[in-house]
């Protein structure tokens, strides 16, 4: 499980990196829902995911950057239901236009996955929390 698991993430982060919004969002189910903390609103559903992926990659595109996700750290566990629940730690990084990397974001994320209805072997997206973290408190 941890290696398809793992191959699903590194599938998924390479569109989103790619500016692939629509591949990207196909890697969720139709009716997914997507938090993230640095947003009001959740995303749902694919056609909203892919318009907030194309917009990010415009974004990145106009302050001249890359960016890639490095996702690992993975804890899986394999409900009876069919699910799989995932969490995992994701580091981004920044690459300016003169080769300068940066982090730009830590975040944590739990997944819910579940199996394609089209191919029982491909993991799919249905519910997604990340929570990007800021500063660490300060000390007493």
């Amino acid at each position: 499980m941890y290696e398809e698991v793992a191959g699903f993430y590194a599938y998924q982060m390479r569109r989103l990196d790619e500016g692939d919004a629509e591949r990207w969002a196909a890697t969720f189910t139709e009716d997914a829902v997507c938090r993230i903390s640095t947003r009001p609103q959740p995303m749902r559903g694919r056609a909203e995911l892919a318009a907030g992926a194309r917009a990010a990659a415009e974004a990145i595109a106009a302050a001249a950057e890359r960016r890639r996700h490095m996702t690992g750290m993975f804890e899986i566990e394999e409900r009876a239901d069919g699910c799989v629940l995932v969490h995992a730690n994701t580091v981004v990084y920044a690459t300016d236009a003169s080769g300068r990397s940066r982090v730009h974001q830590v975040c944590t994320c739990a997944d819910t996955l579940v199996r394609s209805p089209k191919s029982r072997r491909a993991l799919l997206v249905r519910d997604r929390r990340i929570d990007v973290l800021g500063p660490a408190p300060a000390a007493r």
